[in-house]
């Protein structure tokens, strides 16, 4: 049984209330179960238009759940089988980035300590170095590193006891409900703990970065790299250099249960190697192996083992303190590149806030509780990660939107919108996943919205304004199709938004694409 989450978000002032129950209302009246494409009684072609992208062979035998309106006043625009629930893929990070914002606030930090248990004897600890975590996704080997040099500087030089990392902010289920267990060693599958590591300002934190170069000669052993520096993980080179023009077909996997990386395959002299981030088995030892190196490197001993898991005494002195970015600006890596293990590492947070309980169980209950609270109907959605990554999340496109309704009421808005990725700005921390998307269009640096995608399942959501200065509300969740991609429609879809009028909507044609709906941006630095 499940123990009750205490909702602690402030509730709604009377006014705004009445003004979101009112397009939560006008909303439910139109897009009402089983209502079909172009069902409203518009009379701007906007319907009209929207079907006949819809009506793209590379949709045959798949579902659409498509919902447009008037951002301003809510009004329905369309509706495309509103209720109809589907994989919404990383959408779903739409409601736990809202939640987060809503439960933690703009201006929470995770913060990272180390503390001394026994008693001190000149640069002498007889006792037990801990290391404790709250979840910081940002934490790069570098901030390790000033952490060392904290307790260095606190005159600490040998330590008589054991290094303790302290994850028990969070409960030790790693891998969230259904993930693939073939993207284990995938980035953007890493495991959750409240103690990690990040190998780069993208922040994949719980992942390691290889970097394979070519031998000088044909027969040569290529050569690996693993940032950061590190021997918690272990390299298994089986790949080859082969001649000039040869093929590079390398391979770098973990293998399952291990932190041992296999490099196999060939790679050619001169060639460009390959570069890849692989997850880490256990990123709590992972922390505390990098911290152990730090504190090496500025003249700190720990003469005993390296323990995990246990909780740090309450009597325990603090020798050193790192505090992450506010989570405003933290939304801006998770949003735009679309981390993954943000939204995880967000929704065990929420749930230590609301029930003193780190789990994807209580933090989705805190989501949960979020939503209803601005109207959504959570009797219509299945959330069961932070992120989107399982195929288990279900939300309709009205669910969605009435939660992008909602959202503009909110007093941290304008940061959460700061966060949604703007179509065809090419700046990554700006653009993030639309970033190459409907340049050339209406829509470029108009539209802003969460992309999202898995095999099957593809979705963008968010806002743009139309031709004549009218701001709209849009979610997009295709599922079940065949073709190799079908972001073309959707970005057809908001273009044809954006080209529109209240009086008029001409359908803009599908563009066709090579590329494919890559599984959560299979390859970095793609995201999805």
């Amino acid at each position: 049984m499940s123990t009750p989450v205490r909702w602690s978000g402030r509730r709604l002032n009377s006014r705004r209330s009445v003004w979101i129950w009112a397009l939560v209302a006008a909303l439910a009246a139109v897009l009402g179960p089983g209502a079909q494409a172009g069902a409203d009684s518009d009379r701007t072609g906007l319907p009209e238009a929207v079907d006949t992208i819809l009506g793209d062979a590379r949709m045959e035998g798949g579902v659409a759940s498509v919902v447009i309106a008037d951002a301003v006043s809510g009004e329905p625009l369309y509706q495309h089988l509103p209720s109809t629930r589907l994989m919404p893929a990383s959408n779903t990070k739409l409601p736990t980035s809202a939640a987060a914002m809503e439960i933690l606030g703009p201006g929470y930090r995770f913060t990272t300590d180390v503390l001394a248990a026994g008693r001190r004897s000149g640069s002498v600890l007889r006792g037990d170095l801990y290391l404790r975590g709250t979840g910081d996704p940002t934490l790069l080997a570098a901030d390790y590193d000033r952490l060392a040099a904290q307790v260095a500087a606190a005159g600490v030089k040998r330590v008589d006891g054991r290094l303790i990392a302290d994850d028990t902010r969070f409960d030790a289920q790693r891998l969230g409900r259904s993930w693939a267990a073939d993207d284990e060693s995938s980035y953007y599958s890493a495991q959750i703990s409240a103690l990690s590591v990040a190998p780069d300002t993208d922040y994949d934190t719980g992942s390691v970065i290889v970097t394979v170069t070519p031998g000088a000669k044909a027969g040569d052993e290529p050569v690996v790299a693993v940032t950061p520096d590190t021997d918690y993980v272990d390299i298994d080179v089986r790949a080859t250099t082969v001649a000039a023009g040869g093929s590079n077909d390398l391979t770098v996997e973990r293998e399952h249960g291990t932190n041992d990386i296999v490099v196999s395959g060939t790679t050619p002299v001169g060639g460009s190697g390959a570069k890849e981030w692989v997850t880490v088995w256990e990123p709590t030892g992972y922390a505390a192996a990098v911290f152990r190196d730090a504190l090496a490197d500025h003249g700190v001993k720990v003469v005993g083992p390296t323990r995990l898991g246990r909780q740090t005494p309450a009597s325990a002195s603090k020798l050193a303190s790192h505090d992450s970015m506010a989570l405003k600006d933290l939304l801006v890596p998770f949003m735009k590149l679309s981390n993954n293990m943000h939204a995880e590492i967000l929704t065990k947070a929420m749930g230590y806030e609301v029930s003193k309980q780190g789990s994807w169980s209580a933090g989705l209950a805190a989501v949960s509780g979020y939503l209803k609270g601005i109207g959504v109907d959570t009797g219509k959605v299945r959330q069961v990660d932070g992120s989107g990554l399982s195929r288990m999340d279900n939300f309709p496109a009205a669910q969605l939107a009435e939660l992008l309704l909602a959202v503009r009421a909110e007093p941290w808005y304008a940061d959460w919108l700061r966060s949604l990725p703007v179509a065809c700005d090419p700046d990554r921390f700006v653009g993030g996943t639309l970033r190459s998307r409907m340049c050339g269009t209406a829509a470029a640096l108009n539209a802003r919205a969460k992309t999202g995608s898995l095999t099957g399942a593809s979705a963008l959501s968010g806002y743009v304004t139309d031709a004549g200065g009218r701001e709209l509300v849009f979610s997009i969740v295709l599922n079940n199709y065949l073709a190799s991609s079908v972001k073309p429609l959707e970005d057809a879809i908001v273009v044809t938004l954006a080209k529109s009028t209240e009086e008029a909507a001409t359908a803009v044609q599908p563009k066709a694409t090579r590329g494919t709906d890559l599984e959560c941006a299979w390859r970095k630095p793609a995201r999805c």
